[in-house]
């Protein structure tokens, strides 16, 4: 019996590290998509802001440009700050305005959902609230979003 678990926990092990490696950017981590993201408004001390399904709080990184991410290219970036990614359009919840909600292709293939242009991300410490807006990392600033696409800091 030993014989024949000992090989195929040494198999699973494998399996489990190619999926991982495989979602991975040469970079860093990014956030593997659950399947369509969806984009709602949670309330915070800032106001109403974008979060994700979970009430973690979406960011913006000040060094993108429109239609544009520089977190991925940049080296331990998507380590903290993953992209908010999806598998499918996204959808807007009560009071989000889907025409502001687009994505973008990252150089790996995912899509990354965007609000007025601008990539959307996740702060991998950060369950929910907005304790982390304002934080200047990688050359730029992590802000959050309203409604209607203002930067609240």
């Amino acid at each position: 019996m030993k014989r024949i678990l000992i090989p195929v926990a040494l198999v699973a092990v494998a399996a489990i590290g190619a999926s991982t490696s495989a979602s991975a950017s040469p970079t860093g981590p990014v956030a593997g998509a659950a399947g369509v993201a969806t984009v709602r408004l949670g309330s915070s001390s800032l106001g109403r802001i974008l979060v994700d399904r979970h009430g973690g709080t979406l960011y913006n990184f000040t060094k993108d440009s429109r239609d544009k991410d520089t977190c991925v290219p940049t080296r331990g970036c998507t380590g903290l700050w993953p992209p908010f990614t999806t598998t499918g359009k996204p959808i807007a919840g009560q009071g989000v305005k889907a025409s502001l909600l687009g994505t973008i292709k990252l150089p790996h293939g995912v899509e990354q959902v965007t609000y007025d242009g601008r990539p959307l991300y996740t702060y991998d410490g950060d369950a929910t609230g907005s304790a982390y807006v304002g934080a200047h990392q990688f050359g730029g600033y992590w802000y959050a979003f309203n409604a209607a696409g203002r930067v609240m800091r």
